[in-house]
């Protein structure tokens, strides 16, 4: 939806607000890149996995960008990060104020500089953000020499010309940026490509060093500096929904009371297979890949099944080791699952049709004896899962079905 609003000169800026069908549970602000809009690629990618989460994403113009009003010649770094402070005021008006920043390349400095006064941001995002401005301000010099002798310049960039006046070049160089990571509390994601030739890599890995835990990098790999590829963008998108879930506001649900020894599974609205799988103590999504149509935010049901039965296998192995004193140092099980015919297994009961296949691989560390190992992979056998997924399970269900009674 439309979500414009007015900054501190009075311009109106155009935004958009990205909301998901239920009650949003946060909100989260996005800041393009110099000189972009808030349609590029990146932006509409993020907004809609985050509103998918369950988090309302306000993305908007910068002055004199896009939509907005304004001359952007007469912008600079600081008028970009009052135009963020603009954009949270208005949202904490209409809405809530946006526990999550996230900017890209220029625009994730600016997150950065924002984020230190707003008390209310719980966490921040930035996407190929450089770690000082002066590196901006020495590409626009050597564009376009003019700006330092004439005060102002026609430059190119990115295949549009603009007007840069040398007060941009000042407020670049004037501003310390590490110096306010350094000092705020909000859990940081630093998520930058190793081949970015606008951006060089060395500044995420200053951003990511000056800044206090909690704090996190990922690598975008072989993407360019603005993700113009669809499947770098959704990359980084996904990455963010899964990362941010874990710092923000819990949905309402999520603060429910579970019983022990339950497992609530919720699917999520304008989502095909996203579901929030809920014990008494943790959240957790599931999801299905993208080829399937799935926003690819958590794992799918069967790597779930893949996942319990390997977390047993090692619990188990780690247990018994401990009690029985094996040098046991580590354990690595690696799974497996598919359907086969049931003409082509030996030991099965079934002669018919297809069967459910589960591959199961154990690699032990340690100074182990050729008996101990064999006692161990024995063991690994009778972990409780094994045991469920090897036995008859009687399975209940029920319209309504009160857990707590049984």
């Amino acid at each position: 939806m439309r979500f414009d609003f007015p900054n501190a000169s009075g311009n109106t800026l155009s935004g958009k607000l990205e909301l998901p069908l239920d009650e949003p549970r946060a909100f989260a602000l996005f800041a393009h890149c110099f000189t972009c809009s808030k349609d590029v690629i990146a932006a509409h990618a993020i907004s809609k996995a985050l509103a998918s989460a369950g988090i309302g994403v306000l993305r908007f113009d910068f002055t004199g960008l896009g939509n907005s009003q304004g001359d952007f010649s007469n912008t600079n770094f600081s008028s970009n990060v009052d135009d963020l402070r603009s954009a949270c005021s208005h949202l904490a008006k209409k809405y809530a104020m946006p526990e999550l920043l996230i900017g890209h390349s220029l625009g994730g400095a600016a997150v950065l500089k924002a984020a230190v006064d707003l008390e209310e941001v719980k966490a921040v995002v930035t996407i190929a953000a450089p770690s000082e401005l002066s590196h901006l301000s020495d590409m626009l010099v050597s564009k376009n020499e003019t700006i330092e002798r004439e005060g102002q310049a026609r430059v190119n960039l990115a295949g549009r010309t603009f007007t840069v006046k040398k007060q941009l070049l000042e407020d670049l160089q004037k501003t310390e940026l590490l110096e306010g990571v350094e000092g705020f509390r909000k859990a940081l994601l630093v998520m930058h490509a190793p081949l970015d030739d606008t951006v060089a890599i060395e500044h995420a890995g200053r951003i990511f060093q000056a800044a206090k835990h909690p704090k996190s990098f990922v690598s975008l790999d072989s993407a360019d500096h603005l993700l113009t590829r669809d499947r770098d963008g959704h990359y980084a998108a996904g990455v963010i929904a899964a990362w941010a879930d874990r710092y923000l506001t819990p949905a309402a649900r999520e603060n429910e009371t579970i019983p022990k020894k339950t497992v609530v599974v919720r699917s999520r609205q304008q989502t095909r297979f996203t579901q929030d799988v809920f014990t008494a103590d943790h959240h957790v999504l599931a999801d299905e890949p993208r080829r399937l149509k799935g926003n690819n935010l958590g794992m799918n049901p069967y790597e779930f099944v893949l996942a319990g039965l390997g977390a047993c296998t090692s619990m188990t192995l780690r247990m018994y080791a401990e009690r029985k004193e094996i040098p046991l140092s580590g354990v690595e099980v690696r799974l497996q699952h598919d359907r086969v015919h049931a003409d082509d297994c030996e030991h099965c009961q079934s002669t018919s049709g297809k069967i459910d296949r589960i591959r199961k691989s154990i690699h032990l560390s340690g100074d182990l004896s050729d008996d101990q190992k064999n006692r161990l992979y024995e063991i690994a056998e009778k972990c409780p899962v094994n045991k469920t997924l090897q036995s008859e399970t009687l399975m209940e269900r029920k319209e309504q079905l009160d857990l707590d009674e049984e």
